[in-house]
């Protein structure tokens, strides 16, 4: 796939300001810090055009990414950071319920996380949640290049049992150093369009 345009075409935190051209949409989920910026930035092939931040929870309403004229990525505020309050998470948390119910042209959700780290309990629910609304659901496991080899097949593993996948279901490793899973990204994308 070959991304010649890229524009964050609205900022929105109800369905009035969601885009209105019935594009095929791509939700982006995870937890604050797992690097849904950074994905984002391999995947469209921009430095830093999503802003990559030190500081966890910086996205704070729905961003519309127009890739190619063709589809939207959908970055959501990241999910099970202390430091946003409680009322801010269940804002959050009704936000992106009230997306997921109205939009028909979702098309698939890339829920994102850590492959160091067993999956934590937001990304259990997380997943649940979406599986609740009989989605498309893409696990990509990031940061896939900083686990050493040998330990590779106990971390697919730990994965697969923590969010009690099926055997079908598979998850793409992705790294955003050495564009591992980027393809298998754009494959999906394209299946879909």
């Amino acid at each position: 796939m070959q991304i010649n345009s890229v524009e964050l075409k609205n900022i929105a935190v109800r369905t009035s300001q969601y885009p209105t051209d019935n594009l095929p949409e791509f939700l982006i989920v995870g937890r604050s810090n797992v690097g849904k910026s950074s994905f984002i930035n391999t995947i469209i092939n921009r430095k830093n055009y999503a802003h990559t931040s030190s500081k966890p929870g910086k996205t704070q309403t729905l961003n519309f990414y127009l890739i190619n004229k063709a589809f939207y990525f959908v970055d959501v505020p990241g999910y099970g950071y202390a430091a946003v309050s409680n009322d801010r998470q269940k804002k959050f948390g009704m936000m992106i319920e009230e997306y997921i119910k109205s939009r028909e042209n979702l098309k698939s959700v890339f829920l994102l996380i850590d492959y160091r780290h067993k999956p934590t309990e937001d990304d259990c629910l997380m997943y649940d949640f979406l599986k609740y609304y009989n989605l498309n659901i893409k696990i990509i496991a990031t940061k896939f290049d900083k686990v050493k080899k040998n330990a590779r097949a106990k971390q697919d593993k730990l994965i697969r049992e923590t969010l009690k996948l099926e055997e079908k279901e598979e998850f793409i490793t992705f790294s955003t150093i050495s564009k591992k899973g980027r393809e298998e990204v754009y494959e999906l994308i394209n299946s879909y369009l």
